[in-house]
């Protein structure tokens, strides 16, 4: 599922316009990276958990020549998630 059919499903589903179920997807998309870029985590109970996790710097392989190459350290998005939705799958 794409974005397009995801705000399409929201809006059927809530008995909303396009643009209404766009806006909320916009502004939940939004609030998640606020929250995830000032270290924050945002749990749905149910649903599951977005947070920060840090990868340490390493060494990888260019696979064309097979010269290594440095990884910097940089931070990721993480999602896990929760009980209902892994019972659902």
């Amino acid at each position: 599922m794409n974005k397009a059919q995801l705000i399409d499903a929201m809006a059927a589903d809530a008995g909303i316009s396009k643009a209404q179920a766009k806006s909320a997807l916009d502004s939940f998309t939004n609030n998640v990276g606020s929250t995830l870029t000032g270290g924050g985590r945002v749990s749905l109970v149910g649903f599951g958990s977005f947070s920060v996790s840090e990868r340490a710097a390493r060494d990888g392989r260019n696979p064309q020549t097979g010269a290594v190459i440095k990884i910097a350290a940089k931070k990721v998005a993480k999602f896990k998630a929760g009980a209902d939705l892994n019972g659902k799958l």
